[in-house]
């Protein structure tokens, strides 16, 4: 295995208190598969109830960032008087390799799923050498 992606844990946020006015919530570190071949790395994290503007992929240098924002709907023309599920926000950031062609990342986001797929730099890539008869 390359290990072409590392995963660093994000600092947490002051968690709100009761009585107190609202703060921000802690993030959640969203569970993430990566997987590998000989073209690419393709990570799949799980961000149920995330919809595509409320989730922001950047790479800043050699740091792929991960942060986005659940949202819960209830039903129309009704307000909400009393509730115990959270709208997470999530956050999460990996250390990439430099073998990693970062300006060709894809990003797909389908039923809560974000697929990520980086490119290998073509350098990177294994090749096939031919060997000549003498």
């Amino acid at each position: 295995m390359n290990h072409a992606v590392q995963t660093t844990s994000p600092s947490a946020v002051a968690a709100r208190a009761q009585g107190q006015a609202r703060q921000p919530q802690p993030s959640v570190v969203p569970p993430v598969d990566v997987f590998e071949n000989d073209n690419a790395i393709t990570l799949l994290a799980d961000l149920p109830g995330v919809t595509r503007d409320q989730l922001q992929v950047r790479v800043d240098g050699d740091t792929l960032v991960l942060e986005a924002t659940a949202a819960t709907r209830g039903p129309q023309d009704m307000q909400l008087v009393y509730g115990e599920a959270q709208c997470p926000t999530y956050r999460r950031q990996f250390t990439l390799s430099r073998e990693l062609d970062t300006a060709r990342v894809e990003a797909q986001l389908r039923d809560g799923v974000l697929k990520l797929t980086i490119p290998k730099a073509e350098e990177a890539r294994p090749r096939r050498i031919q060997v000549q008869v003498g």
